[in-house]
């Protein structure tokens, strides 16, 4: 799994943890995965059309499913927490989402969707010491995180937590990731990037094609005026890549969002982290090798 890691600078408020940065970044990429399986396992998009959700494409579940942790809120509340997401998609699909299901039985409906695809991923080691300790290990850290000006790691660690192993482990799983994200987007803001100009430099590194980008739902004028405004900063040359500057930028904005994730591994420890890390191998492989999840995403894991 080494080659998953990407090795970066000691970040400022990792050092003297015993935690090391590239052990941070590498228990987000082991765990984005176990927690992604809710927006593409088939037993997911079965329980949504339970609900009355359309399953043509994932986005009609995808915003009810993360946002119900929230509560009932608009459209522009999620597009704050979400950030980068056209405001006009997230409205597409957050308002009528609420008339088709309670908040409520979205949690619901994801719990179960979760449980069905970990029986049908993992088979009998569902039951098995392995994924009991490490659903044990995810939780301690997912406790340990301090989800202030953090709303989504916040809304989903007040849900209750649910009583078998490996439901806990993806309960664990998505805290720690939305702890995670949340703390990215502080790290965008204090970058100065805007919703799109994330997207716009993200892509200008590398991290994953503009076709992908497109899929958050933004304009190609929109799309335009951020490479402008990223232009005119130094920060991406006319044929979109980006320049030295900001790929220093995008750098520091990584850097800070893995010293923003680090607290619960902190609190872990080294050895427990390492030890977590040991124990998710075998069903974050077992997930990649579904097949469920897309080859690239926006999250640029391994690429940046």
């Amino acid at each position: 799994m080494s080659e998953q890691v990407t090795e970066i600078g000691e970040g400022a408020g990792m050092r003297g943890s015993g935690v090391e940065p590239a052990r941070v970044r590498q228990m987000w990429h082991l765990l984005e995965p176990l927690h992604a399986v809710l927006y593409y396992a088939p037993e997911a998009f079965e329980e949504a059309s339970a609900l009355g959700f359309g399953t043509a494409e994932r986005w009609p579940s995808y915003f009810p499913c993360r946002a119900a942790p929230l509560g009932g809120v608009g459209p522009e509340q999620v597009a704050s927490a979400f950030y980068s997401f056209s405001p006009r998609m997230v409205a597409e699909h957050v308002e009528p989402a609420w008339r088709i299901a309670s908040p409520a039985a979205v949690i619901e409906a994801r719990t179960r969707a979760v449980d069905r695809a970990y029986r049908a991923l993992f088979g009998d080691r569902v039951a098995g010491p392995e994924l009991a300790e490490a659903a044990a290990l995810a939780r301690r850290a997912a406790e340990a995180a301090d989800t202030a000006a953090r709303p989504l790691a916040a809304a989903n660690a007040a849900l209750d937590w649910p009583r078998a192993p490996h439901l806990q482990l993806w309960h664990a799983a998505t805290i720690l990731r939305e702890h995670r994200g949340d703390g990215h987007l502080a790290a965008l803001l204090t970058a100065g990037l805007d919703p799109v100009e994330s997207l716009v430099s993200f892509a200008a590194i590398g991290a994953a094609s503009v076709e992908r980008f497109e899929s958050r739902g933004w304009s190609l004028q929109e799309w335009a005026a951020a490479h402008g405004r990223l232009t005119a900063r130094g920060l991406v040359g006319a044929d979109g890549a980006a320049t030295e500057a900001g790929r220093t930028l995008r750098r520091s904005v990584e850097q800070r969002t893995d010293q923003l994730a680090a607290g619960p591994w902190q609190s872990l420890g080294p050895a427990g982290t390492e030890r977590l890390a040991e124990l998710l191998g075998d069903f974050w492989v077992a997930v990649l090798a579904s097949g469920l999840l897309p080859s690239e995403t926006t999250l640029g894991i391994g690429k940046v």
